[in-house]
This record gives structure tokens, C-alpha cells and sequence, in this order.
């Protein structure tokens, strides 16, 4: 199967609470990256998202789900770009306030590819958020079917 490797490309974040997206934003700024990111507010907005945008090939190169979200929760949307067979290569980061080991595990079961607990601090909050939009905007390399 032929691939391309994407350097650069949209970030999708899906957040529905308004104060942690704020901080986001700011914190994607920071690393530059606020002009590629794409928000949605619900899970249902998020798989709207994925599969309106299948057929043009512009595709995020990164996921960042919550999981308590309106509509669909976050472990929904991951479990059915996981299950498609051109999302699934898509990585996944969950950024989410639970602690909960079942959430955890229900990630990692569903293929998750990183689970991020939301800090409390807004110097840490925003220290993890430009940290994941460094590593996974910038440096990791993804491969989409052609």
C-alpha cells in the first residue's frame, strides 16, 4: 500500500468546556500551532468532523478528545475512528479530567495513543497542552493512505 508521510497539518480538539478551552487556545498559541487547530464543542461534532472530511483527504494529524463531552463521549468518537479503516491511523490523545482506571483502560482497549489528565494549575494545564501540540503537531510523523 502506497503512503504519503504528513509533516504538518490541522489539529482537531474537542472540548465543550469553555474555560479549558480558553487555556488551550492560549497554550497552542504559544507554540504556534493555533492557526492549525480545529475545535469542536461535542463527541457527535468530532465523528462529523472526521467523516465529512474522508473524501478531501485533509484530515487532522492529531486527535485531542475529552471524554465527558454532550452528545457522544469522547471514548464514542475514539471507538469509531479506531474501528474505520483510514482513521485508525489517526493518533489519539485523550486530555481529560478523569482519574478514573476504567476510563483509562476503556482507552488503551479502544487504541488510544496517549491519556493525558487535565492539571488543575494554569501553568501546568498549559505546559501539557503546548507539549502535546509540540510533540504531535511537530515532531511525530503519521502515514495516510493515498
Amino acid at each position: 500500500m502506497n503512503h504519503r508521510v504528513l509533516t504538518q497539518g490541522r489539529i482537531l480538539y474537542a472540548e465543550d468546556n469553555s474555560f479549558d478551552l480558553e487555556l488551550a487556545m492560549a497554550a497552542f498559541e504559544q507554540s504556534s500551532l493555533v492557526k492549525h487547530l480545529d475545535v469542536v464543542r461535542d463527541g457527535q461534532e468530532a465523528v462529523d468532523y472526521f467523516f465529512n472530511r474522508l473524501e478531501s483527504n485533509n484530515l487532522p494529524i492529531v486527535a485531542i478528545l475529552d471524554i465527558n463531552m454532550p452528545k457522544m463521549s469522547g471514548l464514542d468518537v475514539l471507538r469509531k475512528l479506531k474501528s474505520h479503516e483510514k482513521l485508525k491511523a489517526i493518533p489519539v490523545v485523550m486530555l481529560t479530567s478523569s482519574q478514573m482506571e476504567s476510563d483509562i483502560c476503556k482507552s488503551y482497549e479502544y487504541g488510544v495513543n496517549a491519556f493525558v489528565v487535565k492539571p488543575i494549575d494554569f501553568e501546568d494545564f498549559t505546559k501539557v497542552v503546548r507539549t502535546i501540540g509540540d510533540f504531535w503537531g511537530n515532531f511525530n510523523k503519521i502515514p495516510y493512505a493515498l
